[in-house]
């Protein structure tokens, strides 16, 4: 008949070191400054040196767990339970040296003395690249490429489609710059909108 497997007995949650452990909880790192002394591997059992580095680390691990549960505070969230780490103390080194400084070009230059300022996100897309000029040129505002035409003097139309289409005494340029006067104000009335929806959202 066989028998159950018995189970490992259970090892010790206190660890005692003739020095104390060193610990930097917000590494999640624990130093051992007493010394290791590791037995020699033998021919009739080469595991025993394995085992003794793993009762080592063990210890370590466990040290760990004990600072952190008595040591850093514990909260109870939806999430589960959460431990707060204290900020890191131990420097870490840099993977790669710190990168040498530019050499200043002579745009970079010229750009500070005349204080020019690097263009935005929103500059950068507002420009867009006209193929029959072969310049780039603005989407929308001053010389915008929504506004291409509503000056010129004469305008081509089709008399059976677009004037069938405008009301009395309108004209293509008079619907084309209240398009875009309407335009600005929808944008506008959606940004008050978005500006409201945010302040109540921080209220809350």
């Amino acid at each position: 008949m066989a028998t159950p497997a018995q189970k490992p007995p259970k090892l010790p949650v206190t660890v005692d070191k003739p020095t104390p452990y060193n610990f930097d909880l917000g590494l999640l790192l624990a130093n051992d400054p007493n010394p290791v002394s590791a037995p020699r591997p033998s021919p009739s059992d080469p595991s025993v040196l394995e085992s003794h580095l793993a009762s080592v680390a063990r210890d370590g691990a466990q040290v760990l767990i004990n600072q952190l549960l008595t040591t850093c505070a514990i909260s109870s969230t939806p999430a589960g339970v959460l431990l707060t780490l204290p900020p890191p103390q131990t420097p870490l080194p840099r993977e790669k040296p710190v990168p040498a400084p530019k050499p200043e070009t002579k745009w970079s230059a010229f750009a500070k003395r005349r204080g020019i300022k690097p263009k935005t996100r929103e500059q950068r897309r507002n420009q867009q690249y006209n193929e029959a000029t072969g310049e780039f040129e603005r989407k929308w505002g001053y010389k915008g490429a929504n506004k291409a035409g509503q000056d010129d003097p004469i305008i081509e139309v089709s008399a059976a489609k677009e004037e069938a289409r405008m009301a009395a005494g309108t004209s293509v340029r008079g619907d084309k710059r209240r398009e875009i006067r309407e335009r600005v104000k929808r944008n506008e009335r959606r940004m008050r909108r978005n500006e409201r929806n945010t302040a109540e959202g921080r209220k809350k």
